[in-house]
């Protein structure tokens, strides 16, 4: 079992990696695989709604985008790490989540996700809620911890001051491993729910 883990902060070695660290190390002990993949830092432009991805069945633009499509399709689990940006989640990730989420076809249902936001002060919150979207959307259960999942620090390594914040990122990774292994006794026993036709509704005629 393994959960493809994206640190979305341009630094490699901040306050973003120490809460993932705390994740990995903690899924590591729960008998999962934790890889870590450094997303922040890349030259990742938007999507530009071509639809080419229906044609080819991966983003037309093959950059750090596809290669990460692929180690999601073979993880149990996805969890998305962001420092927090005027309320907001850093913009190279979330034009990285656009892309991967829309050009990628495999099914993702139960596949778990879990999301981060680590910030000096203010705007963990909306961080988090828009980046559980992306799982919601997509048939993914998302795991929960003791709080919503945020750290806090400002300068390069004060979230190690953070005592609640590191334990709550220890109990999300918990939950989240109990929550892959469940599934996929469930999976053994009872498959995946039936799904119907999807209907698409538009407001504009």
């Amino acid at each position: 079992m393994k959960v493809l883990i994206l640190n979305g902060s341009p630094r490699a070695d901040g306050n973003t990696a120490l809460a993932v660290s705390e994740i990995a190390k903690t899924l590591e002990a729960e008998g999962i695989e934790a890889e870590v993949c450094q997303v922040g830092n890349k030259n990742i432009r938007g999507c530009i709604a071509c639809g080419r991805c229906g044609e080819l069945g991966k983003c037309v633009f093959n950059d750090g985008v596809n290669e990460i499509a692929e180690k999601f399709e073979s993880a149990d689990g996805l969890v998305i790490a962001s420092p927090v940006y005027y309320a907001s989640a850093n913009g190279t990730l979330i034009s990285l989540l656009d892309r991967l989420f829309y050009s990628s076809h495999f099914d993702k249902t139960m596949k778990v996700g879990a999301s981060i936001a680590v910030a000096r002060r203010g705007g963990c919150s909306a961080t988090f809620d828009e980046l559980n979207k992306y799982f919601t959307i997509s048939g993914m259960p998302v795991a929960s911890s003791q709080y919503w999942n945020s750290v806090h620090g400002a300068a390069k390594g004060e979230a190690e001051q953070d005592e609640e914040g590191l334990q709550t990122m220890r109990t999300l990774a918990k939950n989240m491993a109990f929550l892959i292994k469940s599934i996929a006794l469930g999976k053994e026993k009872y498959g995946l729910p039936e799904k119907e036709p999807h209907l698409f509704t538009n407001f504009v005629r």
